[in-house]
Formats: C-alpha cells, sequence, structure tokens
C-alpha cells in the first residue's frame, strides 16, 4: 500500500462545512486518515448558491449569473472518503454532480489559483433551480441558512429529494 494514497481536493459551501449538520462525516473522514481540512477559500467565479426543499444548499454551475463569489472550505480527500462524500451526496440518484471548480485562498494571503471538484446541483434542475429562486443567491451558507436544514433521517419517507425537488422548483407561491 502506498504511503501517499490519491488525494483529491474538495470545495465544501454547505452542510459539510464545520458546525454545519453533516460536518460528523468529515470529522470521521478526518479521524480515520481519510481527509486533510485545507482551509477557508472562495470560489474564482461568481457562482450561484440557493437553497431548495428541506434547506438544502446547491451551488449551480451557471458561472456568471451571480453577483456572488462563494465562500467554503477546502478538503484533501481519499477515495475511499470520496466514495463517502459522492454517497452522501447522491451522485447516483442525480442529486449532485462532483464538477471541476477553481479557488483561491479566502484570506488572500496567497492568491495562487487552486484547482479543486465541488458538489454541484445536477445540471438536469439547475437552471430550474436558479429561476425559482429569483435569480438571487448568497455568498455563503450561514448558521441562519442552516437552521432551515431537514437532516435526510427527519424528511418524509414516501419521496426522493429528486421528487422534492421538481415540486419545489414548479411550485407556485
Amino acid at each position: 500500500m502506498s504511503d501517499n494514497p490519491k488525494k483529491t481536493l474538495i470545495f465544501c459551501y454547505g452542510t459539510l462545512k464545520q458546525d454545519f449538520a453533516n460536518h460528523f462525516l468529515m470529522q470521521d473522514l478526518i479521524s480515520h486518515n481519510d481527509c486533510d481540512f485545507i482551509g477557508a477559500y472562495v470560489t474564482n467565479n461568481n457562482l450561484p448558491l440557493v437553497i431548495g426543499p428541506y434547506g438544502v444548499p446547491f451551488l449551480l454551475n451557471l458561472p456568471g449569473s451571480s453577483r456572488h463569489r462563494v465562500r467554503g472550505e477546502l478538503y484533501s480527500v481519499s477515495d475511499s472518503g470520496l466514495r463517502r462524500l459522492d454517497e452522501l451526496e447522491g451522485i447516483t440518484l442525480g442529486h449532485y454532480e462532483r464538477l471541476p471548480i477553481t479557488l483561491t485562498p479566502k484570506n488572500g494571503g496567497d492568491s495562487a489559483v487552486v484547482e479543486a471538484e465541488a458538489y454541484y446541483a445536477h445540471r438536469s434542475f439547475a437552471e430550474e433551480m436558479w429561476r425559482k429562486s429569483g435569480e438571487e443567491g448568497y455568498d455563503a451558507y450561514t448558521v441562519e441558512l442552516g437552521m432551515n436544514y431537514v437532516r435526510k433521517d427527519l424528511r418524509p419517507k414516501d419521496r426522493s429529494l429528486r421528487d422534492e425537488i421538481a415540486l419545489f422548483v414548479h411550485r407556485i407561491d
């Protein structure tokens, strides 16, 4: 076994961040040497960050659509850790897709651009989600926004998140 297994840089902007509902997974990965915290970063491009059903945050792969660069945390994750993150993010269910993203350190001290990956809302509903949000997004997933998050185990079992997203984007308020 290699002493330096391959690691992927992952940008976390929502519930995986420190002090949020799903950070327990990052802590577990860190405790098993499957993940390292790198620091606070911000997206190079302006990207929409919106809130969907159950208070779930979604980064939308619609560069330039928003006026915000999104703040978050950068982690270095092993392949086995990445499999666990992909499962949580519902990659095979079409909730999110893991795609490239460019970042810079939040403190601006080291202005080098970092290439990483992020979990974006699946392309099949991203534009509808942006329209539903009134084409207004956030620059960060905050504690206040996180208060509306409903954990998976507390959601109704009779509908999938994809079903809820479809209802959410087509609901007339």
